[in-house]
């Protein structure tokens, strides 16, 4: 029997809305040598088998999950310090969600298929954000 896909959660730090983070990705320092959306991380999943059979990285801007991206692979990102750290290598498409509150943490969660927020319809996709806090507000009352 093969094991499902976890996927992973993380706060998107300096970002407000989904828009700065698609604006952030696009910039040749947050790409892979391959062009692919890179984010680095110190610690390395140890449920990285998992993650590669079909997980996402949903992103958490200012309390809330708002979106998420496929993750590809992960590489080992070598920045001549000794340091191993990991690279999460991510389809450079952002797939918005429904709104999920997320506590503040540090570094990276996994987070359960069955917990993660569903992606919003494709007609919503294309709307602007609502306002972090909104859509918090909203989430926690259970709007969609």
């Amino acid at each position: 029997m093969a094991k499902g896909h976890i996927n992973l959660v993380k706060l998107c730090v300096g970002a407000e809305k989904v828009e700065d983070l698609a604006r952030w990705q696009a910039s040749r320092a947050a790409k892979s040598p391959d062009g692919l959306p890179c984010h680095v991380t110190r610690m390395w999943p140890k449920r990285a088998d998992e993650i590669l059979a079909g997980g996402s990285l949903y992103w958490v801007f200012k309390g809330v999950i708002l979106a998420r991206q496929r993750i590809l692979r992960l590489d080992p990102v070598d920045r001549g310090d000794g340091v191993r750290r990991c690279g999460i290598l991510l389809d450079p498409e952002i797939v918005r969600t429904e709104g999920a509150p997320r506590r503040p943490f540090q570094g990276w969660r996994y987070l359960r298929p069955e917990e993660s927020p569903r992606d919003l319809p494709p007609g919503r996709a294309r709307e602007e954000s609502l306002p972090p806090a909104l859509a918090a507000a909203l989430a926690e009352i259970g709007v969609r």
